[in-house]
């Protein structure tokens, strides 16, 4: 059994939702990476992007996987871009299980669309200029995602067979 697992895939593909189903069904700890970072920073995510940049929030997320790694039985979801920063993949692969919660492009619309969460890589954007940019990013994330140990279809419920495979790894 896995000490750490860590669930990837691009925003909004339900990495905290299944995460806290997860971490509920094997007895494990969660953590939203985003949120731990917002916690110590004292800023959301916008906040950082706008007065810190990108390039501070990745070493954020860096930090994070550094400093959550040294813990057991957790289930971390990780930021949507972070496994594509900084030698992240390859860090979390040492340290746990990764599993990519994988979605369609217009899937991750439809649910970023209705989501309440600010997603600064999307700010402003009508429909069309959404998917766009979901696809493009998709495309240049795909292969740190795909690197993952498992794969889990997004709009797959968490049960027991899910578990039972996470185990089994």
């Amino acid at each position: 059994m896995h000490a750490r697992i860590f669930l990837i895939g691009f925003m909004g593909a339900g990495k905290t939702t299944h995460g806290k189903q997860i971490a509920r069904m094997m007895e494990y700890d969660f953590i939203d990476m985003d949120r731990w970072i917002t916690e110590r920073q004292g800023k959301s995510i916008p906040q950082i992007f706008e007065q810190n940049g990108e390039p501070f929030f990745r070493q954020m997320e860096s930090a994070a996987i550094d400093e959550l790694q040294k813990r057991e039985k957790i289930v971390i979801a990780t930021g949507g871009g972070a496994p594509c920063h900084n030698d992240n993949m390859e860090r979390m692969k040492k340290a746990g299980l990764t599993i990519y919660l994988k979605l369609a492009p217009g899937a991750l619309l439809v649910r970023l669309q209705h989501s309440k969460t600010q997603r600064p890589l999307l700010e402003g954007k009508n429909e069309s200029e959404m998917l766009r940019t979901i696809q493009e990013l998709l495309e240049h994330r795909e292969p740190f995602y795909s690197r993952a140990d498992m794969v889990i279809d997004g709009l797959d419920r968490v049960n027991e067979r899910v578990v039972n495979a996470i185990q089994r790894r």
